[in-house]
């Protein structure tokens, strides 16, 4: 592929309309009426996807803002458009379902970066978006999951997205990628998280977390956002203190991207309750 522009860091408040984009950084983005954003999107530090066939409107938003930096991928899964439910990636890989179409899985392979990996699996817990959680080194995932947590891992010839790997629960919650998101330099947590828990997963990722709320108090926090290490788009119903929460634990202001303190027990644990 050609190369791209390196990543400069910047905090996507999007709006309807791609002219407030550009002006005032506006409300908030939805994808047809549905403001639940990350339903339907899948971003990382190497690429994004976006349901194909939806309206230009909502695809030339990511454009406008990661075009020069990843590729913007239009793409179905299962024939379906809700991809952030059923896929799941990093800079590394992307594992799909096995209702992705042998069409479908070529088209992501041709499309996507060279070196990221592209595994369809054979998983009874098809959503894989809402089983598995990840950023470029580190995946928590359903305790119930079989098969496809054998292609996170850091393992010759079967690893997928090369992190490791943590069983976990969420408040409770065993799907733990809806309940969560996480970048290399930060992540929001489900509202009803522990301050003991919050510690123990911070460990555990480390990376600064905050236990909030997206879309006006919506607990289903990868629901309603899109997130990497320099980019956020939030869903439309996101208030303005949830959007200072999101902008603050994923350093989108901080100038060196994917940079984090050398001592992860000093990071950042907070718990927002909003």
């Amino acid at each position: 592929m050609a190369s791209r522009k390196s990543p400069a860091v910047r905090f996507c408040v999007l709006p309807l309309s791609i002219r407030s984009v550009c002006e005032s950084g506006g409300a908030g983005l939805k994808f047809e009426s549905s403001c639940e954003i990350g339903v339907f999107a899948r971003l990382t530090n190497a690429y994004c996807i976006v349901p194909a066939g939806c309206a230009d409107s909502f695809v030339s938003v990511f454009e406008t803002e990661l075009a020069d930096v990843v590729p913007v991928v239009k793409a179905s899964i299962g024939g379906t458009r809700i991809l952030g439910r059923l896929c799941v990636g990093n800079k590394n890989g992307l594992l799909l379902p096995n209702t992705t179409t042998d069409q479908e899985l070529q088209h992501l392979k041709d499309s996507l970066p060279d070196q990221v990996v592209v595994r369809r699996v054979d998983e009874r817990l098809s959503a894989l978006g809402n089983c598995i959680a990840c950023n470029d080194h580190v995946a928590l995932t359903n305790p119930d999951l079989n098969k496809a947590r054998a292609l996170l891992s850091l393992r010759p010839r079967t690893d997928v997205l090369g992190v490791e790997v943590f069983r976990q629960t969420i408040a409770g919650n065993i799907l733990v990628g809806s309940f969560c998101a996480f970048s290399n330099k930060g992540g929001l947590v489900h509202p009803r998280t522990s301050v003991e828990d919050l510690e123990e997963l911070s460990t555990l990722l480390q990376v600064p977390l905050v236990a909030g709320t997206v879309n006006r108090g919506s607990d289903v926090i990868a629901a309603g956002i899109a997130v990497n290490d320099w980019a956020a788009f939030c869903g439309s119903d996101t208030t303005a203190t949830e959007l200072s929460v999101v902008e603050s634990v994923f350093r989108l202001r901080d100038g060196r991207p994917g940079a984090l303190g050398a001592d992860v027990r000093k990071s950042l644990v907070e718990s927002c309750f909003l």
